[in-house]
């Protein structure tokens, strides 16, 4: 099967630690492919292996074995830099913690990855202001973190991972420092990314969380136990 046709295609992917004398397998043989525009929750508790596939496929950290394309460019062996600018280009991340510089506003918080990019300063403001307008921040551009709602800065967050027009968003805990009536904000919010066309990997330990993607991965002890299409897809 053509690689291309995927933007994640992983195969026999390992992860091993050295803890002394004794290894520790973090992911065994893992096999995963996710279409462009697939919108994929991935679930697991602790221990699971979650977090460091979830590095992996955001290009956080290479697996021990195996390989690794992302949208078309195997991965798997890249170095640091290779890795830093993949990044850069492919994925745009948001985090629970929004990850934001306080003391700068939301332009400049956006504009962030295009200044790693290369992007003049008059191409970066004009693009970090659509994507704030893009999540219903067009009012709120000059104000700084601290002077929004937790709502108000996830929606940055998302800006600032869609500013590199990326092949994936990645969300990580997206509404864990949320109430549920924010988090529902932000979801929905996902969901109108996602009909526009952009591919989502959401990684969630909450239920319900999960059933705002289409496909659910569930992860136990380095091994993907259950990925299956989900039929009770949340509305908003």
């Amino acid at each position: 099967m053509d690689t291309n046709n995927y933007l994640i295609d992983i195969n026999h992917i390992s992860k091993v630690y050295d803890m002394g004398l004794s290894k520790v397998f973090a992911l065994r043989d893992v096999s995963l492919k996710v279409k462009h525009n697939e919108y994929v929750a991935i679930m697991g508790p602790s221990g699971s292996g979650k977090t460091t596939l979830m590095s992996i496929l955001g290009c956080l950290d290479t697996p021990s074995g195996g390989s690794f394309v992302l949208d078309g460019e195997d991965v798997s062996q890249m170095d640091d830099n290779q890795l830093a600018d993949i990044r850069n280009r492919k994925i745009g991340f948001v985090f629970q913690t929004f990850n934001l510089l306080p003391r700068a506003n939301c332009i400049k918080n956006v504009e962030l990855p295009l200044i790693y990019a290369g992007y003049k300063k008059e191409e970066r403001i004009e693009i970090a202001i659509k994507a704030l307008e893009s999540v219903g921040l067009g009012d709120r551009m000059y104000h700084t973190p601290p002077e929004l709602s937790g709502g108000q800065r996830q929606r940055v967050a998302v800006a600032r991972a869609l500013v590199n027009k990326p092949s994936l968003i990645f969300a990580d805990e997206p509404t864990g420092n949320l109430d549920s009536k924010t988090g529902d904000e932000i979801m929905r919010l996902f969901a109108e990314l996602w009909e526009k066309g952009n591919s989502i990997i959401l990684v969630t330990h909450e239920e319900e969380i999960a059933l705002n993607a289409h496909r659910i991965i569930r992860l136990r002890d380095g091994l993907i136990t259950d990925d299956y299409a989900n039929t009770n897809i949340l509305k908003h």
